[in-house]
């Protein structure tokens, strides 16, 4: 429903209309109460006659009204507009920029400010996962940096709690996620996990270090989708050198097609982002194929190559002895 410029909507004042999006419209309003400015998100009307869409806005409402982080857009309160069925949501108004525009004004960044950047996303989004929230539709445009740096994590119109039932909408679910950012399950039709979420920001954390996603040399989106699913993940390195090794790892595990490949959880991912240089790259068996790594992860408990060639000579000399010993013993078994 679209709100009209100096409408009153119980104690606050519409004074701008922000935007609108699939499933309801945002305006900056003033609280009468308090003075400060206050975002209205109010669904679409037609919304009300489909169940499916209606339960996915209830749905995103009682999400974000159980959110408190500092990297999140926090949730104030909730009502009905006079008169109709139709409730409102009340959120903070974050005075920021798009992260979308800001990071295509800069490019790629300087590494510690990516790494710290991700680690903020990261943070929210451990957040999120804690609660049994998975946001699914991670991407820059749903973030917004403010003057001091910070970002603050929007919109959970997609958001699945784990556990609830799976709802539909026409116009919804051809959408689902971003093409840049969509992990392959995702783009499968699968409900996801927090892996997915890992996914999409190991896709943004190549963005910000390369100047662009891993996928986007067509731009058909079906043709990214199809490279997401089938294609081995590009290596970071190859566009942007100076990145060490340790964060290459970070990226390209947290970008891996099979989730069970990526980081375990975004507490881990966060760890990694906070420490790159404590992890040993030695553990995993990297297998350099062009510009992309073909076999990431080993196998559980797989030794670097030096040291199973080391174990591998000593079992062949074990085995050498005892075959001799055994022959020294042979001729006197019977007496």
């Amino acid at each position: 429903m679209t709100l009209a410029i100096g409408q009153r909507v119980g104690r606050y004042e519409v004074a701008e209309v922000l935007g609108e999006g699939g499933m309801s419209t945002s305006d900056r309003a003033t609280d009468s109460e308090s003075g400060a400015d206050v975002v209205l998100k109010v669904p679409h009307a037609g919304m009300i006659g489909d169940l499916a869409a209606y339960g996915r806005y209830e749905r995103e409402m009682d999400i974000t009204l159980k959110l408190n982080h500092p990297n999140l857009q926090r949730a104030l309160s909730t009502g009905h507009l006079d008169g109709t069925p139709l409730p409102f949501l009340v959120l903070e108004y974050v005075v920021g920029t798009s992260f979308r525009g800001w990071l295509r004004d800069r490019g790629q960044l300087p590494i510690d400010q990516a790494l710290g950047l991700t680690l903020q996303v990261a943070e929210a989004l451990m957040h999120c996962h804690e609660q049994g929230i998975v946001h699914r539709d991670l991407k820059p445009e749903n973030l917004l940096i403010t003057a001091d740096g910070t970002l603050k994590l929007l919109d959970f119109g997609i958001a699945l709690r784990q556990g609830a039932r799976r709802l539909t909408w026409g116009p919804l679910s051809q959408t689902f996620g971003t093409p840049d950012y969509m992990a392959p399950e995702q783009i499968r039709g699968e409900r996801g996990d927090a892996r997915t979420d890992i996914y999409a920001l190991g896709c943004m954390l190549f963005e910000m270090l390369a100047g662009r996603p891993p996928y986007d040399s067509n731009p058909d989106s079906l043709q990214v989708m199809k490279k997401h699913v089938n294609s081995e993940a590009p290596r970071l390195r190859v566009s942007r050198p100076e990145v060490s090794e340790e964060v290459e790892l970070i990226v390209a595990k947290a970008i891996r097609r099979d989730a069970k490949e990526r980081q375990g959880s975004m507490a881990q991912l966060a760890e990694q982002l906070r420490e790159p240089g404590a992890i040993d790259c030695s553990q995993l068996a990297w297998q350099e194929r062009g510009s992309t790594w073909a076999g990431l992860t080993p196998i559980a408990g797989e030794m670097p190559t030096f040291r199973r060639a080391v174990l591998l000579v000593l079992i062949v000399f074990s085995s050498l002895a005892a075959i001799g010993v055994l022959a020294q013993l042979a001729p006197h078994a019977g007496k």
